[in-house]
């Protein structure tokens, strides 16, 4: 599992333009979206005790959630993927879904887990039976992104963060969800072995400072 480096920033609406300006200029837009900007929308896996949610108010050290993701709507490209996070550095696995595969995993019905052969499909089946892991609630945002090969850099700004409260219908796109009222802009920057100064110098904003805000916690403030 490759663990890269990551930082995380509450930011506002000045500081978007700015940085849109400044990695416009040194860096290239997300290709997957549309002038790198898209609609992601993702429903996390909790259990009764709120083990992922309060694992991360903790800042327990290390610690895993599970989530179902796809982008601009778009039900052909449905992923599951978990989140690890050891000593401060963070790591992302993903697999494909099929919209059967998923519309029966939010069914209940988990039995045709076990016969994919994929290990995290498996994985999430085995916490799902000990750790009563099950949907939890739907997070929706929209994304600007951009990427800088030296250094395998991504850069992300996730606004207008919305909560499905406690609605777990993942596959309807007209599914209510709110917005997440207090929830801020949040920069996040990802790299491998070193951060390019070109990217370091581009993201730098005065008086911002490294945050542990997270989008799943923020939503389930909710329900």
């Amino acid at each position: 599992m490759n663990y890269r480096h990551e930082w995380k920033h509450e930011i506002n609406v000045s500081d978007r333009i700015a940085l849109r300006q400044r990695l416009g200029a040194v860096a290239k837009p997300d290709p997957h979206g549309t002038g790198g900007r898209y609609r992601v929308r993702s429903l996390y896996f909790d259990n009764l005790e709120d083990k992922a949610l309060r694992e991360k108010l903790d800042g327990t050290d290390r610690r895993e959630k599970f989530r179902l993701r796809y982008y601009d709507g778009d039900l052909s490209l449905i992923q599951l993927e978990k989140k690890s996070k050891q000593n401060g550095l963070g790591s992302k696995e993903s697999v494909p879904l099929t919209v059967r595969q998923t519309y029966a995993l939010l069914q209940g019905d988990v039995s045709w887990m076990l016969q994919t052969g994929t290990p995290l499909i498996q994985e999430l089946y085995g916490k799902m039976r000990s750790q009563g892991l099950r949907p939890r609630t739907i997070v929706d945002y929209v994304r600007e992104a951009y990427v800088y090969g030296p250094g395998h850099v991504r850069v992300t700004i996730d606004y207008e963060i919305r909560t499905g409260l406690n609605c777990t219908d993942f596959l309807n796109p007209d599914c209510v969800t709110i917005p997440a009222h207090d929830a801020p802009i949040i920069l996040e920057v990802k790299w491998d072995e070193f951060l390019p100064s070109v990217i370091r110098d581009a993201v730098q904003l005065d008086g911002r400072h490294t945050a542990a805000f997270s989008k799943y916690a923020a939503c389930r403030m909710y329900g």
